[in-house]
């Protein structure tokens, strides 16, 4: 028995506001979207042409527009990057950067909804 790795959501308050956000910062573009028929959700899922796995952005109409709990920011979805000193600029421009390792050459930014992103240089 073989699994492939698909997807994950992430629940967001303004998707406009995320979508911007996750293009901007990690060039994750739209390539689908649904929407329920009454207005009650709607899921888009964002990715690019260097991977089939996908980040599903789920808006939920009835939220009740507090933050999400993240629990203790404990998870996180990461990325590496084939130009980490740019990748940072960017981030650093965007002032999304939350944590940084330098000791282990890593650092985290933060999406709109909390939701912590791991940026990886490349494999050497």
């Amino acid at each position: 028995m073989k699994f492939q790795m698909i997807h994950e959501n992430y629940n967001v308050q303004d998707l406009d506001r995320s979508l911007r956000f996750y293009e901007k910062a990690l060039g994750l573009r739209e390539k689908r979207r649904t929407s329920a028929p009454d207005g009650s959700f709607t899921i888009c899922y964002v990715g690019n042409d260097r991977a089939d796995f996908e980040l599903e952005l789920t808006w939920l109409r009835d939220h009740t527009g507090k933050p999400y709990d993240l629990g203790e920011d404990e998870f996180h979805l990461a990325f590496r990057t084939d130009d980490f000193a740019a990748a940072h600029r960017l981030h650093k421009e965007m002032n999304c950067i939350c944590f940084e390792n330098p000791e282990m050459g890593i650092y985290f930014i933060e999406d709109p909804d909390g939701y912590w992103l791991e940026i990886l240089p490349p494999k050497e």
